[in-house]
This record gives C-alpha cells, structure tokens and sequence, in this order.
C-alpha cells in the first residue's frame, strides 16, 4: 500500500512541475511593444519609473508608484496591462543599518521625513538611452 501511494505522489510531482516553471506572460516578442510606450505610459500617470527589464516574459518595472511608495511592478509586454504590483517596505533592510539610513535607494531627503528623492531633478543634462533616466553619478576619492 505505500508503495502505491508513493508511486501516485511522485507522479502528482512530476505533472505538476511543468505548470510551476510556467511563464507569467506569454504573449509572443512579434507583438511587444517597447518599453520606451510603458516609460511614458507609466509617467503619464506618476509613476517615476528607475528600471525596466524582461523577467519570466514580462516587463518587470522598479521604480515610485504614484502614491509615493517603492513598488515593482509586472506589465504584460504587448498589451501593457499591469499582471502584479508588490509594494516594496524596507523591513527587509532592517538588518544592515548601513541601508537603513539611505533608504532603498541610497538617496535620503535632508528635511529627514525619510522621503527617497530621485537625484535625476536636478539641473544637469540627463541621458536618453531609452532605459533609465537619471543614473546616480559615482565619485570615487
């Protein structure tokens, strides 16, 4: 009888496995579209977008939602419809202090509300390759 047993739970395992390492977006690259339209979508409506990538056949976004929290977001690449938004709190951070003090993003506002400012708003050109706006700039002494 557990032999029985065994031999159903591996096979359970086995069929189950292929929909675990399934896709979460599986429209075909013919009908992506750039990720410079979800930029400008996701501007149009506040979002201050730090990085886009393709992650499990999905545009994956980082960046400030409109309602001023840290958050990633997954969009379906040829229709642009938002699949899964995650809220990004600092409790992970909790543990290096080093993090704690700059916020997620290593930018803290000196009114010291803890608010992330994006340094790109300053007055120097900014680059335009389409992928990130406003690169931290790096000094080394």
């Amino acid at each position: 009888m557990k032999t029985r047993s065994v031999i159903v739970s591996l096979a359970v395992l086995c069929l189950s496995a292929p929909v675990l390492a399934d896709d979460d977006c599986d429209d075909p690259v013919t009908d992506w579209q750039p990720r410079e339209h979800l930029r400008q979508k996701l501007e149009a409506e506040g979002w201050t977008v730090y990085r886009i990538k393709v992650d499990d056949g999905c545009y994956e976004v980082k960046g400030l939602a409109p309602e001023g929290f840290g958050a990633e977001a997954s969009f379906a690449p040829a229709t642009l419809e938002l699949m899964e938004l995650e809220r990004e709190d600092d409790d992970e951070d909790e543990e290096d202090d080093e993090d704690e003090d700059n916020g997620e993003y290593g930018y803290r506002d000196n009114r010291g509300d803890g608010q992330a400012r994006d340094k790109a708003q300053t007055n120097r050109p900014v680059p335009h390759n389409g992928i990130v706006k406003g690169r931290p700039t790096v000094t080394v002494e």
